[in-house]
Formats: C-alpha cells, structure tokens, sequence
C-alpha cells in the first residue's frame, strides 16, 4: 500500500496497568491480518509484549509499535505500559500520535493512573476516545463505568458502542453508529446481525443521545437535526470526527479483548473518523528561543524527532521517529542541528512488535525506524536543511525521578561493566539517571519507583555477571547563617627565610534571602589591597564555604563584603590572600549562628479514598505539610512537601500503605533550617563519618 499523511492514523493506547492493552492490541493485529493468531500474556509471545523482563513479568515496560492497515488506511499503534514507574514510555506514545484509546476495566472503571494519563493527555488537549474492556467480567458494569468516567473528569462521553448482556451474559455489542449487532462465535471471531429484539428499546434510547451529542459536532448538523429529527450514519460520524478532533467529545466503545469482541467497529471508527496527522500542530523552539507551532504537511524539506531509542542485540540501535515535513527516504542526508553533524540515512523501516520491516519512505505524519544512526538520540531533532530549516522540536516532557539508590561493585572490572550498561540504559529510558555525586562521592541512579530501579540493576547483574550493591543515597544537606557576623579580621603571615607570605582580610558576613546562592561585594577603597590580590581572596572564600562548618556541607546564602585589608610589598601573594580570607571567613562563621539546611520536596500523592487517613498520617510523621487536597470520584491527589529525608523510602512505604495501588511524583522544592534532634543527627553522623 502506497501510503499518503491523509491516510494516516497514529494512535496511542493507554490506561492503567492490567486493563487489557497489549490483548488489545492483538486483536487489533488479528482482525487487521498482520498477525494469523492471538496470544496471551502467559503464553511469553504477544506481539508488544517481546522482551525477556515483559515475558518473566507479565506486564508492559516499553511503549511497542505497530504497524497495521485497515479499509485503505495505515494505522500506527503504540501500545504502552500502564504501570506508574514506565509512564516515560507512555509519554513516548503521548508525544508521536494525535489521539489515544483510554482502556478502562468494564468493573473497576477510572483507576490511579487512568487519572494521571487523562490528566496529561488534557495538559496536551490530546484528542481520545475510551474502550471499556472486559464486558465478560465478573460483575462488569457499563452504566457504572460511564457514570464513573463523568464524575472523574470534564469531558463530553458519548457511547457510540453498547453491550450485549454484562459478565457471563455478555454475547457481543451494538455499534450505535451502524444499527447493527456484532455477535462473538465460539472461536471470538464477530458476526454481524441485526439487532435483536431485547436489545432494541435499549438501544434506540442510547442512540438518540448519540445522533443529539453528533449533532453538536457541526452548525449545519444541528439544522439538519432540527429540521429532520434524526441523522443518518454518515452525519454521525462527521459529527463525531469534527468533535474529536477539537477535543470536545470523546467517544466511548466497549468489548472484550478475550472474546475478540468490539474490535471490527473500533477499527472502521479509528480509520475513518480518528484524526490524521497532516495540519496537526507539532510544538517547536526558533533559533531565538521562541515557541512556535508548526503544521504537519508534506511540503518542503524533511524534518522529524527522535521519540524514542532502543538497542537490539541483532538490528543495533533503532531510532524511533516521527517525521513532521516533507518524507524521509534513504536517498537523502539528515542533520542533527544541535550536534552540527550530518549523516546519509541508512535502512528505514515499519514495525510489528519487535519486527522490523524495510520500507523505502516516510511521509509527513509517519512513524517509523532508522536504523544504526550515529547523530541520533531521543529527543533530537534531524533536518534536511539546516540552513533553511531554523528550529528544533521540543522535547518529551518527562516527569523527575522519585526514587533513588546509591550503587557500588566489589571492583574496577565490574565497575566499568556496571558503567557502561548503565550508559545503554540512559541512551534507551530518559526517566532514568545515573551520575556520580561529587559532594557525597557516591554513584546513585534515580528513576521511577523501587521496581523500575531494581528491574533495570537485576537485568545487569544477569547479563554482565556482576554483583550490584545498593543503599539508599546521602543526603545533600547545606548550611547557612542567620546573622550578620559584624567586621572579623584575619591575618595570614608567616616568615621561613627569604620571601614569607602575608595577607590580612577583613571582612563581614551577612544572611542572603533562601535561595540566593552567594553575593560577593569588594567594598574596599584606596587600594589597601590590590585588584590582583582580589580573585585569589574570593577563591579563599570559595573553598571556605564548599567546606562547611557544622557538618562538612556546602554553606549557602550568605553575602560577604570585603571591607578592607592590607597587603606587604614583597610578601603578599595571591596564595596569601586566599587563606587570609579563608581564615576571615571561619571567624565570621563564628559569630553568625550557622545552623543546617535541608532539601524538601514537592510532593503528589495518588490513592484510593480508603486509604487517606493513613496516607495523611504518614505524611504529618514525616515531617510534611499537607498543601493542596482535591477529589475525584473515589480517588484523592494529595499535595505536600516533605523533607528529602523522609521521602527516600516513599515508593516503598506508599505501596506498603496501600496495597500496591498508590503512587506519587516528586520534584525539588526548596531548602528549609533543620533545628533540634534532628540536626543534631545530621551533624554526629557527619562527624563519625569522617
């Protein structure tokens, strides 16, 4: 099939873990023909789930593409992963589609991370539609789950699928759009009938409401509808694309991925009335630091983005890529603008899981594979002209780390093992990091969640063979002054025969407001001291504070003005004047009542209604204040900040408290005095320490 950007669809499914996403995705494939059988989670070989930690742990960790064709059009299907420590992944998918698929349980309706998900697909205005999955369940409810996704969130839902019986009842569903009712045989495959007379008052009142939400999508729809007092098929599918595509309604299918249920009419609707990707709005930066919209067309040089990277032990390193102008085909040379390098493009493929399928172009819209590319990484942006093409597409907005270890190895040989694994891993999950710590000499990796972290080190330590040792990472504390230290004078001189050294500093320390960092103010006049003589003495002082007093932390927020001094003609030396003003400032320190600064975070909290009492308690334990409370439906997000200290072991204990199903994000807030036992903690363990 030759493809054009009008005939594409790119579209993310997404939901909470365990809704039926990968099953999904297989039907899709099944009913499409790319795939001649459906699998299972248990069986190790569904098309999106292909990786050994997916196969041994039965879950989504990497967002998986694939590409299928559906009545004359080209779909790309991201299936990504519903567990809270890979939402880096769903981001992925976010980012390269225009709409997502919500999969939601026909039982348990909006769960943790439904909430979340919706919640950045409404920060993008991302158009999306819901499949309510598992109408086979044990105690599935559609009305309940509608009626559940309307108090959670601000959204016009318009069924546009209905079930057939509910549980063990449940015999297939009716496509409001089409009249028609979609039976599931005894090997799930779906037949097509009329619907039958049980079902028909049912579903002309669920069909009425439909033809008046469509009705809305269009000025002259709503005529039509007046006037006419109903709309055919056509007129309901232009209604509901045009509100789709605006954001303004969010269409709602239903089925069972089990039973192969749901799927034929999911497909007909995506393909016809799910928005393609030409005139879409791509988000870029200029050359002077400006955002600018960009439409997708396929006019022009070739530009695209690099969502996503993966290395494969046999194809290398595949760059994941959505192109947003002109085509890319292999005939043509990219530039990454930011590394100032160029390169030809090598094999350009499609895929289908972790099958990768040689394709000679990418059009406007399009997602796909290059291969091997040595100027490419996520996030990157490669154009065709440079000189012509001044911009560079914005980066995945990726939420920080919330969990963190230091990590060690018993020796060199390892280490370099462990170093250069873990160099792949950051290359392949942008949401995981990897530094060394200069300030407490330790190597710590942060990512999202003790499983997130632990699941990447065991992968490690099978492969390369190595022990990993883990512990939870220092804090970085600080310290600061509450005083001004008035004028103190420090003298530094000492004579060993010939040339001695001399250099005397006077100098006062005051409190800067939290977060200033430092001010340096040379307030001497007359040349007591010479102007060379000063960068040594802000060295001094420099050194003095990165030092610290109480507890060997870095002292911040203080102001030093260098008052005067005096220098000796032949003994005076800039090496002098720097532990002169060292000298200075540990006297100032003495009379400026240094105390401890630690770091506190902002912190949100997702959890379950039932279990808030206990989730506030711990909060107030740990030292937090609770900042912000809202509710949705049975589900509360909880705003506080929290010292860093309380917070190390969260992911854990937060999972402990609610039973696996709570999760929280976390991101640097701001320094606060630690005072009383607890510094007196703080300062004994440094002290012991060194």
């Amino acid at each position: 099939m030759s493809v054009t950007s009008t005939d594409l669809r790119n579209v993310a499914i997404v939901g909470h873990n365990g809704t039926g996403k990968t099953s999904l995705m297989e039907q899709l494939l099944y009913y499409s023909k790319v795939i001649s059988k459906v699998e299972n989670l248990e069986s190790g070989k569904t098309t999106s789930d292909f990786t050994e930690e997916e196969i041994k742990k039965q879950i989504s960790i990497h967002t998986s593409l694939a590409n299928l064709e559906w009545d004359k059009k080209c779909l790309n299907i991201l299936d990504t992963p519903g567990y809270s420590g890979f939402i880096g992944e769903a981001i992925c998918g976010f980012r390269s589609t225009e709409a997502s698929l919500m999969v939601v349980d026909a039982r348990d309706g909006a769960q943790i991370e439904t909430i979340k998900l919706w919640r950045r697909l409404d920060n993008r205005n991302k158009p999306r539609a819901v499949f309510i999955n598992k109408m086979d369940r044990d105690r599935a409810d559609y009305t309940n789950v509608i009626n559940d996704l309307r108090e959670h969130f601000d959204a016009t839902f318009v069924p546009t699928f209905i079930p057939m019986g509910e549980g063990e009842d449940f015999k297939g569903v009716i496509n409001l759009i089409e009249d028609k009712a979609y039976f599931f045989d005894d090997n799930n495959n779906e037949i097509v009938k009329d619907i039958p007379d049980e079902y028909k008052e049912h579903e002309k009142e669920y069909r009425e409401q439909l033809i008046e939400y469509a009705a809305e999508g269009a000025d002259d729809l709503i005529e039509k509808y007046f006037e006419d007092g109903t709309l055919n098929p056509e007129d309901i599918r232009r209604g509901l694309r045009e509100g789709l595509a605006d954001n303004r309604v969010v269409p709602v299918f239903c089925g069972s991925t089990l039973k192969g249920s749901g799927i034929i009419s999911l497909l007909n609707f995506v393909a016809h009335n799910f928005p393609s990707p030409i005139n879409q709005i791509e988000w870029t930066v200029n050359e002077n630091d400006e955002h600018v919209n960009m439409k997708i067309n396929d006019e022009g040089y070739a530009s695209c983005y690099v969502f996503k990277t993966t290395i494969d032990q046999f194809s290398g390193k595949l760059s994941f890529i959505k192109v947003a102008t002109g085509k890319i085909s292999t005939d043509i040379e990219l530039t990454n603008p930011q590394l100032k390098k160029k390169e030809k493009i090598g094999k350009i493929y499609r895929a289908v899981g972790k099958k990768i399928i040689e394709t000679d172009k990418l059009v406007a819209g399009d997602i796909g594979i290059i291969a091997k590319s040595n100027i490419s990484s996520t996030n990157c942006t490669l154009l065709q002209s440079p000189n012509n093409q001044k911009f560079l597409f914005k980066p995945l907005s990726l939420p920080h780390p919330i969990y963190t270890l230091a990590i060690s190895t018993d020796d060199k040989k390892s280490s370099d093992k462990l170093n250069e694994s873990l160099h792949k891993i950051c290359e392949e999950d942008l949401t995981f990091q990897t530094t060394f710590n200069e300030e407490t000499k330790e190597s710590v990796v942060s990512g999202m969640g003790d499983v997130h972290l632990q699941m990447i080190l065991n992968k490690i330590s099978e492969k390369q063979k190595i022990e990993i040792h883990t512990k939870l990472p220092k804090i970085a504390y600080r310290e600061t002054i509450n005083k001004k230290s008035g004028i103190v004078e420090y003298a530094h001189k000492k004579q060993s025969g010939g040339h001695g050294q001399y250099g005397k500093v006077l100098i006062e320390i005051s409190p800067l407001e939290r977060g200033l960092e430092y001010e340096f103010v040379n307030s001497i006049k007359g040349g007591s001291v010479s102007k060379g003589y000063v960068p040594g003495i802000e060295k001094g002082l420099h050194e003095r504070m990165s030092e610290g007093y109480l507890a060997k932390y870095p002292l911040v927020d203080i102001k030093i003005e260098l008052v005067d001094g005096k220098e000796h003609p032949v003994d005076s030396s800039e090496m002098a004047f720097k532990l002169a003003a060292k000298g200075a400032l540990e006297a100032g320190l003495d009379k400026a009542n240094v105390s401890l600064l630690e770091p506190f975070m902002n912190v949100k909290v997702f959890i379950d209604n039932q279990y808030l009492g206990d989730v506030l308690s711990d909060l107030s334990s740990k030292r937090g204040r609770v900042t912000g409370q809202k509710e949705f439906g049975q589900l509360q997000e909880i705003d506080a900040q929290v010292p860093q200290s309380e917070m190390l072991n969260y992911a854990i204990d937060l999972k402990s408290m609610t039973s696996g199903t709570g999760s929280f994000e976390l991101e640097f807030s701001h320094y606060e005095t630690l005072t009383g036992k607890n510094a007196e903690n703080v300062i004994a363990a440094s002290r012991n320490e060194n």
